[in-house]
């Protein structure tokens, strides 16, 4: 296990620390949480890692100084999630819970966590290098609107003055950032490093061949020259139609195989972000897997409970990666858009091994990832894929060159229940019914097969889609197919459970005031004959979170995709109405009283399986 206090240094018998880790979280030794996955990867090439988990900001920040100096640097991130989304609903109130934090207990980090951390770490130690990561630093690390203030806020580089920031999936970056500090490459070379970003404190020059993006009726990006140059943070503070084109380059190269350089001034200076290492392959996903994780929480807890902790304990992920392109969703531009699959090897080598963990009773709550049922898929034909500049393989229409055959999967869940002292494997994660179905039919010969093996064996009690609106011109500014692959899919659902004589359930996901979606949208939702029977219990108001669609839409007004004004819902009561007319009327469909408990959806979890590390 991490030493966490300097009684745990001095058990190891260390005299030197290469890298002290800090964290918003409580320490997890688990793969679902990005602290543990760092730790164990570098701890595998021979550093010694040293892990500060929710260190005290508020008093003399002793928590800060307790471990010293790190041999090479120090690294933190937020925790899971982002700091603002896990403090506040939606309505921007205060959360009175965490469940990243032992018993749950609220307040045990700041607002803007990784910038209040850096900080700290930099008026104590000024020399020593600071490397930001994480889902709060890795989704602002451009300008981007932030809720909770209303306002655009330039990249957390400038916020916070980190030295480094590594953004996405960060086993490839940090270790090449560790081997660059401890051999004293020089700067230069440092910034020569894929899949990270740092702040230079001069102005940009603009090579010869290099296109900066001007204001246009319809935004594409510039000419290929390896290097894109954004509007600058201050052009976008006043302009908002600039910062929707910022977006719209942003997220086209955050989709494609072989991205640009991104430079975005700010200041006297300018933000750079090198391009990603490519895709893992099945080998390189094997040993990031492949690690000696306990899966239990720290000793220093003695047995206290952390919610997040029950939620993932007897879970396997199988990959990375979600092509669905969901405008509302951060995967993209965290994960990337082209799947990264372990090995079935792999993933039944952790799957016997669950029956080591205390309590284990031989069911495991998730075998999934983002999106479940994406394990294995790629384009049949890779070179298309390579210059792909597709958001989505999934909308407006699936994309034809998608090998999206479930056979590979079918095959894993056998193997998974045929492994000595499994139960029951369930599907947790959600899943994308486009995947195998169509309006009217079935994509392939694998896709009924699965979806009966999915509701009869792999379903614990309910399964849980998220079709997330019933109207298509609102479905369009999420960027989701069309209701009636839902109906589609309750027909062939309620197929199933009648030919096998079963009971499961069918819960869909809904979403409220979602840029595009008015009151009387969400009446036809609440109303529409489709959803008549289903208990409705699960609809979250739309919380804009930093770098999606959707939140540029919110902030701008203004599709990124094309520019078109879209009617947002800024008012916080007409938002609260439109989440409230779901359950008024919802219940009435449902036929069932729909107690108070039971009327609202944990967004900060939703958020959390969307975003999720691993």
């Amino acid at each position: 296990m991490f030493p966490t206090s300097v009684k745990e240094v001095e058990a190891l018998g260390w005299d030197y620390i290469d890298i002290i880790l800090f964290s918003g979280d409580a320490f997890i030794d688990h793969p679902s949480f990005g602290t543990a996955v760092i730790a164990r990867w570098l701890q595998k090439w021979g550093y010694r890692v040293a892990v500060v988990p929710q260190p005290n900001w508020r008093d003399d920040l002793r928590d800060f100084r307790k471990l010293g100096r790190p041999r090479l640097y120090f690294g933190l991130n937020a925790g899971a999630m982002d700091s603002m989304v896990n403090h506040y609903t939606a309505s921007k109130r205060l959360r009175h819970d965490d469940a990243y934090t032992p018993e749950g207990k609220a307040g045990a980090r700041p607002d803007y966590a990784v910038t209040v951390y850096t900080q700290i770490l930099k008026k104590l130690y000024p020399d020593v290098p600071v490397i930001i990561g994480g889902i709060e630093a890795s989704l602002r690390r451009l300008t981007h609107y932030d809720y909770w203030k209303d306002c655009l806020m330039p990249s957390v580089l400038v916020t916070s003055g980190a030295d480094y920031l590594c953004y996405g999936m960060g086993e490839r970056p940090m270790l090449e950032l560790t081997r660059g500090i401890e051999k004293g490459w020089s700067q230069h070379k440092m910034q020569q490093i894929q899949q990270i970003a740092f702040y230079v404190n001069k102005k940009y020059r603009v090579s010869p061949g290099v296109e900066t993006p001007k204001p246009s009726a319809s935004p594409t990006p510039p000419t290929p020259s390896g290097t894109l140059v954004l509007h600058s943070f201050e052009e976008c503070e006043k302009d908002k139609r600039a910062f929707a084109e910022n977006f719209h380059w942003i997220e086209t190269h955050a989709n494609m195989m072989h991205p640009d350089t991104i430079i975005e001034p700010v200041g006297q200076g300018y933000v750079q972000i090198n391009p990603p290492y490519p895709p893992a392959t099945q080998e390189e996903m094997d040993s990031f897997w492949d690690l000696p994780f306990t899966k239990l929480p720290h000793p220093r807890y003695k047995g206290k409970r952390i919610p997040a902790y029950d939620m993932i304990k007897f879970s396997v992920n199988t990959h990375r990666g979600c092509f669905g392109g969901c405008n509302f969703c951060t995967i993209a531009a965290h994960q990337g858009k082209f799947i990264q699959s372990r090995s079935e090897k792999s993933i039944l080598k952790e799957v016997s091994a669950l029956n080591n963990l205390p309590d284990f009773a031989g069911n495991i709550s998730d075998v999934g990832a983002p999106t479940a049922n994406m394990y294995g898929m790629h384009g049949k034909n890779l070179e298309l894929c390579d210059k792909c500049k597709r958001r989505s393989c999934l909308f407006p229409k699936r994309c034809p060159n998608l090998d999206c055959d479930h056979t590979r999967l079918m095959e894993l869940y056998k193997r998974i229940d045929s492994t000595k002292g499994i139960r029951h494997s369930y599907i947790g994660s959600g899943i994308r019914y486009d995947l195998f179905l169509t309006e009217d039919d079935f994509v392939d010969a694998s896709s009924k097969p699965y979806l009966k093996t999915l509701v009869l064996d792999h379903t614990s009690g309910r399964l849980k889609v998220a079709p997330e609106h019933t109207e298509d011109h609102v479905l369009q500014k999420m960027a989701k197919p069309s209701f009636k692959l839902f109906e589609h899919l309750r027909k062939e659902f309620d197929k199933v459970n009648r030919e096998a004589g079963t009971h499961v359930g069918l819960v869909p996901y809904f979403i409220s005031s979602h840029p595009g979606c008015t009151l009387k949208d969400m009446e036809r939702l609440a109303n529409h004959p489709a959803l008549k029977g289903i208990w409705m219990d699960q609809v979250q108001d739309f919380t804009p979170t930093p770098m999606t669609t959707s939140s540029v839409m919110f902030y701008t007004g203004l599709d990124p995709r094309d520019m078109t004004p879209v009617f947002t819902e800024r008012n916080p009561q007409k938002k609260q109405e439109q989440k409230s007319f779901f359950f008024k009327n919802s219940s009435k469909n449902a036929g069932k009283h729909l107690q108070g408990s039971k009327q609202s959806t944990n967004i900060a979890g939703r958020y959390k399986s969307r975003n999720k590390k691993k």
